[in-house]
């Protein structure tokens, strides 16, 4: 598992699988969010596996199947509910993490942290998300 802190309390990752669940827990996160579509995985990594997998390791899941024209403002909300409504640490996962953490910076733009701040928060976590600042900036 590649597993990158973007905040304290909000980490991403590229695909995990499902026996994966145990170790995520043990490290501490309460809840996962799949923001990967099915289509883009084999039986045993989508949705329905990896909410058993979870599940059965103690951890809460959240489906949020995110591409280019999923990523709107109902699922932007849906995913900052799901970060703010969890009892603890947030593992969020897609193919790489970026979809996970433009989200995220989409979230926190629309509550009014600043482009430049939201940037270097997500470049510290490895992701160059300096194409979105025009979206970021609009808030």
């Amino acid at each position: 598992m590649d597993i990158r802190q973007v905040t304290p309390r909000y980490s991403v990752s590229p695909q995990i699988a499902p026996e994966d669940m145990e170790a995520i827990r043990a490290a501490g996160f309460t809840t996962v969010i799949c923001n990967r579509p099915d289509a883009e995985n084999p039986p045993e990594w989508q949705a329905a596996a990896m909410e058993k997998a979870a599940r059965d390791a103690g951890l809460e899941f959240v489906d949020i199947p995110l591409t280019h024209q999923t990523m709107t403002p109902e699922n932007i909300g849906r995913q900052t509910e799901a970060i703010e409504g969890a009892a603890g640490p947030v593992l969020a996962y897609c193919a790489s993490g970026t979809r996970c953490t433009v989200i995220w910076s989409l979230g926190r733009a629309a509550e009014g942290m600043p482009a430049d701040e939201i940037l270097a928060t997500a470049g510290k976590a490895g992701y160059d998300l300096s194409g979105l600042r025009p979206r970021l900036e609009q808030g």
